[in-house]
Protein backbone atom coordinates (compact mmCIF):
# COMPACT_ATOMS: atom_id res chain seq x y z
CA UNK A 1 0.00 0.00 0.00
CA UNK A 2 1.12 3.54 -0.65
CA UNK A 3 0.84 4.26 3.08
CA UNK A 4 3.60 1.76 3.94
CA UNK A 5 6.50 3.22 5.90
CA UNK A 6 4.77 6.56 6.46
CA UNK A 7 5.39 8.10 9.87
CA UNK A 8 2.12 9.12 11.46
CA UNK A 9 0.70 10.04 14.85
CA UNK A 10 -2.82 9.58 16.11
CA UNK A 11 -3.96 11.75 19.01
CA UNK A 12 -6.93 10.82 21.21
CA UNK A 13 -7.86 7.15 21.13
CA UNK A 14 -11.55 7.27 21.88
CA UNK A 15 -14.31 5.09 20.48
CA UNK A 16 -13.51 6.30 16.98
CA UNK A 17 -9.81 7.09 17.15
CA UNK A 18 -8.70 3.75 18.58
CA UNK A 19 -9.82 1.62 15.59
CA UNK A 20 -8.96 4.33 13.05
CA UNK A 21 -5.37 4.39 14.30
CA UNK A 22 -5.41 0.61 14.20
CA UNK A 23 -6.22 0.59 10.49
CA UNK A 24 -3.25 2.85 9.82
CA UNK A 25 -0.98 0.52 11.77
CA UNK A 26 -2.25 -2.52 9.85
CA UNK A 27 -1.52 -0.69 6.60
CA UNK A 28 2.12 -0.39 7.59
CA UNK A 29 2.36 3.13 8.99
CA UNK A 30 4.96 3.68 11.70
CA UNK A 31 2.58 4.90 14.39
CA UNK A 32 2.99 6.98 17.51
CA UNK A 33 -0.14 7.46 19.61
CA UNK A 34 -1.15 9.82 22.38
CA UNK A 35 -4.10 9.68 24.72
CA UNK A 36 -4.87 11.76 27.78
CA UNK A 37 -5.38 8.52 29.74
CA UNK A 38 -2.01 6.87 29.15
CA UNK A 39 -3.31 3.36 29.85
CA UNK A 40 -5.49 3.59 26.75
CA UNK A 41 -2.45 4.40 24.58
CA UNK A 42 -0.48 1.58 26.16
CA UNK A 43 -3.30 -0.87 25.43
CA UNK A 44 -3.34 0.30 21.81
CA UNK A 45 0.42 -0.25 21.47
CA UNK A 46 0.07 -3.72 22.99
CA UNK A 47 -2.52 -4.55 20.32
CA UNK A 48 -1.08 -2.85 17.25
CA UNK A 49 2.58 -2.08 17.93
CA UNK A 50 4.22 1.29 17.45
CA UNK A 51 4.88 3.51 20.42
CA UNK A 52 3.05 5.84 22.78
CA UNK A 53 3.97 9.39 23.70
CA UNK A 54 3.46 11.35 26.91
CA UNK A 55 2.42 14.56 25.17
CA UNK A 56 0.97 15.58 21.79
CA UNK A 57 4.22 17.40 21.00
CA UNK A 58 6.25 14.25 21.60
CA UNK A 59 3.86 12.23 19.45
CA UNK A 60 4.15 14.48 16.37
CA UNK A 61 7.80 15.49 16.59
CA UNK A 62 9.02 13.50 13.57
CA UNK A 63 5.90 12.55 11.61
CA UNK A 64 4.60 13.31 8.14
CA UNK A 65 0.95 13.12 9.17
CA UNK A 66 -0.82 13.79 12.46
CA UNK A 67 -4.42 12.67 12.99
CA UNK A 68 -6.70 13.93 15.74
CA UNK A 69 -10.17 12.77 16.79
CA UNK A 70 -11.36 14.48 19.95
CA UNK A 71 -14.65 15.55 21.49
CA UNK A 72 -15.20 19.25 20.80
CA UNK A 73 -13.54 22.57 19.97
CA UNK A 74 -12.06 23.08 23.44
CA UNK A 75 -10.65 19.55 23.50
CA UNK A 76 -8.92 20.15 20.17
CA UNK A 77 -7.45 23.45 21.35
CA UNK A 78 -6.06 21.73 24.45
CA UNK A 79 -4.29 19.16 22.26
CA UNK A 80 -2.83 21.51 19.67
CA UNK A 81 -1.91 24.49 21.84
CA UNK A 82 0.71 25.19 24.49
CA UNK A 83 4.29 24.06 24.95
CA UNK A 84 3.28 20.37 24.89
CA UNK A 85 0.80 20.71 22.03
CA UNK A 86 0.88 19.81 18.35
CA UNK A 87 1.93 23.22 17.05
CA UNK A 88 4.96 23.23 19.34
CA UNK A 89 6.54 20.29 17.52
CA UNK A 90 4.79 19.37 14.24
CA UNK A 91 7.48 19.53 11.54
CA UNK A 92 7.16 22.01 8.69
CA UNK A 93 5.59 20.26 5.72
CA UNK A 94 3.60 17.79 7.82
CA UNK A 95 -0.19 17.65 7.58
CA UNK A 96 -2.60 17.78 10.53
CA UNK A 97 -5.92 16.01 9.89
CA UNK A 98 -8.63 16.83 12.44
CA UNK A 99 -11.41 14.20 12.47
CA UNK A 100 -13.20 15.90 15.36
CA UNK A 101 -16.72 17.14 14.67
CA UNK A 102 -16.41 20.79 15.59
CA UNK A 103 -17.15 24.28 14.35
CA UNK A 104 -16.15 25.72 11.01
CA UNK A 105 -14.65 28.60 12.97
CA UNK A 106 -12.24 26.23 14.70
CA UNK A 107 -11.24 24.72 11.36
CA UNK A 108 -10.35 28.13 9.97
CA UNK A 109 -8.42 28.90 13.16
CA UNK A 110 -6.40 25.70 12.79
CA UNK A 111 -5.78 26.37 9.11
CA UNK A 112 -4.34 29.81 9.95
CA UNK A 113 -2.07 28.31 12.61
CA UNK A 114 -0.94 25.58 10.21
CA UNK A 115 0.05 28.17 7.63
CA UNK A 116 2.09 30.05 10.24
CA UNK A 117 3.84 26.78 11.10
CA UNK A 118 4.51 25.84 7.48
CA UNK A 119 2.18 22.83 7.76
CA UNK A 120 -0.88 21.57 5.97
CA UNK A 121 -4.29 21.21 7.61
CA UNK A 122 -7.53 19.42 6.79
CA UNK A 123 -10.75 19.49 8.78
CA UNK A 124 -12.12 16.00 8.27
CA UNK A 125 -15.18 15.05 10.34
CA UNK A 126 -16.47 11.54 9.81
CA UNK A 127 -19.80 9.73 9.58
CA UNK A 128 -20.46 6.06 10.13
CA UNK A 129 -20.19 5.69 13.88
CA UNK A 130 -18.27 3.14 15.89
CA UNK A 131 -19.05 0.28 13.50
CA UNK A 132 -17.83 2.34 10.56
CA UNK A 133 -14.56 3.07 12.35
CA UNK A 134 -14.06 -0.56 13.35
CA UNK A 135 -14.87 -1.88 9.87
CA UNK A 136 -12.87 0.73 7.98
CA UNK A 137 -16.03 2.01 6.31
CA UNK A 138 -16.30 5.63 7.37
CA UNK A 139 -17.39 8.54 5.22
CA UNK A 140 -15.08 11.56 5.52
CA UNK A 141 -15.90 15.09 4.42
CA UNK A 142 -12.89 17.39 4.21
CA UNK A 143 -11.98 21.04 3.99
CA UNK A 144 -8.58 22.46 3.12
CA UNK A 145 -5.99 22.60 0.36
CA UNK A 146 -6.07 20.17 -2.55
CA UNK A 147 -2.35 19.46 -2.13
CA UNK A 148 -2.78 18.34 1.48
CA UNK A 149 -5.76 16.21 0.51
CA UNK A 150 -3.87 14.46 -2.28
CA UNK A 151 -1.05 13.60 0.11
CA UNK A 152 -3.30 12.11 2.77
CA UNK A 153 -5.76 10.25 0.50
CA UNK A 154 -3.92 6.89 0.63
CA UNK A 155 -4.05 6.94 4.43
CA UNK A 156 -7.74 7.88 4.51
CA UNK A 157 -8.39 4.87 2.29
CA UNK A 158 -7.27 2.69 5.22
CA UNK A 159 -10.45 3.40 7.19
CA UNK A 160 -12.90 5.10 4.82
CA UNK A 161 -15.23 3.83 2.14
CA UNK A 162 -15.70 7.38 0.85
CA UNK A 163 -13.88 10.66 1.31
CA UNK A 164 -14.19 13.90 -0.61
CA UNK A 165 -12.68 17.39 -0.44
CA UNK A 166 -15.58 19.83 -0.15
CA UNK A 167 -13.73 23.14 -0.40
CA UNK A 168 -11.58 25.43 1.71
CA UNK A 169 -10.95 24.96 5.43
CA UNK A 170 -14.24 24.68 7.32
CA UNK A 171 -16.08 23.06 4.41
CA UNK A 172 -15.73 19.61 5.93
CA UNK A 173 -17.34 20.78 9.15
CA UNK A 174 -20.13 22.53 7.28
CA UNK A 175 -20.82 19.34 5.34
CA UNK A 176 -20.93 17.34 8.59
CA UNK A 177 -23.53 19.82 9.85
CA UNK A 178 -25.67 18.99 6.82
CA UNK A 179 -25.19 15.30 7.64
CA UNK A 180 -26.41 15.73 11.21
CA UNK A 181 -29.32 17.95 10.16
CA UNK A 182 -30.52 15.21 7.81
CA UNK A 183 -30.06 12.45 10.39
CA UNK A 184 -32.04 14.33 13.05
CA UNK A 185 -35.10 14.56 10.83
CA UNK A 186 -34.77 10.96 9.68
CA UNK A 187 -34.59 9.53 13.19
CA UNK A 188 -37.61 11.54 14.30
CA UNK A 189 -39.57 10.44 11.24
CA UNK A 190 -38.61 6.79 11.78
CA UNK A 191 -39.54 7.03 15.46
CA UNK A 192 -42.97 8.40 14.64
CA UNK A 193 -43.52 5.84 11.87
CA UNK A 194 -42.68 2.86 14.10
CA UNK A 195 -44.76 4.32 16.94
CA UNK A 196 -47.72 4.78 14.59
CA UNK A 197 -47.38 1.22 13.24
CA UNK A 198 -47.46 -0.24 16.74
CA UNK A 199 -50.37 1.92 17.89
CA UNK A 200 -52.41 0.98 14.82
CA UNK A 201 -52.00 -2.73 15.53
CA UNK A 202 -49.68 -3.50 12.63
CA UNK A 203 -46.69 -5.83 12.84
CA UNK A 204 -43.97 -3.19 12.74
CA UNK A 205 -41.35 -5.69 11.55
CA UNK A 206 -43.48 -6.58 8.53
CA UNK A 207 -44.16 -2.90 7.91
CA UNK A 208 -40.44 -2.19 7.69
CA UNK A 209 -39.90 -5.30 5.55
CA UNK A 210 -42.08 -3.82 2.84
CA UNK A 211 -41.53 -0.06 3.13
CA UNK A 212 -37.74 -0.46 3.34
CA UNK A 213 -37.87 -1.59 -0.28
CA UNK A 214 -39.42 1.71 -1.35
CA UNK A 215 -38.88 5.43 -1.01
CA UNK A 216 -38.94 5.34 2.80
CA UNK A 217 -35.71 3.34 2.98
CA UNK A 218 -32.78 4.88 4.88
CA UNK A 219 -29.63 3.84 6.74
CA UNK A 220 -31.41 4.55 9.99
CA UNK A 221 -34.27 2.26 9.05
CA UNK A 222 -31.97 -0.55 7.91
CA UNK A 223 -29.69 -0.39 10.94
CA UNK A 224 -31.83 0.84 13.82
CA UNK A 225 -35.46 -0.24 13.49
CA UNK A 226 -35.04 -3.60 15.23
CA UNK A 227 -33.27 -2.18 18.27
CA UNK A 228 -35.76 0.69 18.42
CA UNK A 229 -38.66 -1.77 18.55
CA UNK A 230 -36.81 -3.84 21.16
CA UNK A 231 -36.04 -0.77 23.29
CA UNK A 232 -32.28 -1.34 23.17
CA UNK A 233 -30.15 1.80 23.07
CA UNK A 234 -26.95 0.97 25.00
CA UNK A 235 -24.67 1.36 21.96
CA UNK A 236 -23.95 3.66 19.06
CA UNK A 237 -23.76 7.45 18.86
CA UNK A 238 -24.74 9.04 22.17
CA UNK A 239 -27.48 11.62 22.52
CA UNK A 240 -25.00 13.94 24.27
CA UNK A 241 -22.81 13.98 21.18
CA UNK A 242 -25.76 14.47 18.84
CA UNK A 243 -26.90 17.49 20.83
CA UNK A 244 -23.37 18.87 20.68
CA UNK A 245 -23.39 18.49 16.89
CA UNK A 246 -26.87 19.95 16.48
CA UNK A 247 -25.88 22.88 18.67
CA UNK A 248 -22.98 23.61 16.32
CA UNK A 249 -25.31 23.42 13.31
CA UNK A 250 -27.94 25.64 14.89
CA UNK A 251 -25.35 28.25 15.87
CA UNK A 252 -23.96 28.27 12.32
CA UNK A 253 -27.50 28.57 10.95
CA UNK A 254 -28.08 31.65 13.08
CA UNK A 255 -24.82 33.11 11.80
CA UNK A 256 -25.62 32.62 8.11
CA UNK A 257 -29.39 33.15 8.29
CA UNK A 258 -30.48 29.59 7.48
CA UNK A 259 -33.80 28.22 8.78
CA UNK A 260 -33.54 24.89 10.61
CA UNK A 261 -37.03 24.58 12.04
CA UNK A 262 -37.24 20.78 12.21
CA UNK A 263 -33.67 20.50 13.48
CA UNK A 264 -34.39 22.92 16.32
CA UNK A 265 -37.49 20.92 17.24
CA UNK A 266 -35.65 17.59 17.23
CA UNK A 267 -32.87 19.13 19.32
CA UNK A 268 -35.49 19.97 21.96
CA UNK A 269 -36.77 16.39 21.78
CA UNK A 270 -33.24 15.12 22.42
CA UNK A 271 -33.07 17.44 25.42
CA UNK A 272 -36.12 15.60 26.78
CA UNK A 273 -34.35 12.26 26.28
CA UNK A 274 -31.35 13.63 28.20
CA UNK A 275 -33.58 14.84 31.02
CA UNK A 276 -35.08 11.33 31.25
CA UNK A 277 -31.63 9.82 31.76
CA UNK A 278 -30.79 8.94 28.16
CA UNK A 279 -27.67 11.06 27.69
CA UNK A 280 -25.49 8.10 26.74
CA UNK A 281 -28.14 6.22 24.77
CA UNK A 282 -27.93 5.88 21.00
CA UNK A 283 -29.62 8.64 19.01
CA UNK A 284 -32.36 6.17 17.99
CA UNK A 285 -33.62 6.44 21.59
CA UNK A 286 -35.63 9.40 20.33
CA UNK A 287 -38.53 6.92 20.04
CA UNK A 288 -38.67 6.59 23.85
CA UNK A 289 -40.39 10.00 24.04
CA UNK A 290 -43.39 8.57 22.23
CA UNK A 291 -43.98 5.55 24.46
Amino acid sequence: MESMNRKAAFLCLGTMGYPMAGHLARAGCAMTVYNRTAARAEAWVAEYGGKSAKTPAEAVADVEFAFLCSGNDDDVRSVVGGDAGVWAALPAGAVLVDHTTGSAELARELEAEAQRSGCGFLDAPVSGGQSGAENGALTIMLGGAQESYERVKPLLDCYAKKHLLMGEAGSGQLTKMVNQICIAGLVQGLSEGLHFAQKSGLDAHRVVEVISQGAAQSWQMDNRFETMLAGKFDFGFAVDWMRKDLGIALAEADRIGAKLEVTALVDRFYAEVQAAGGSRSDTSSLITRLK
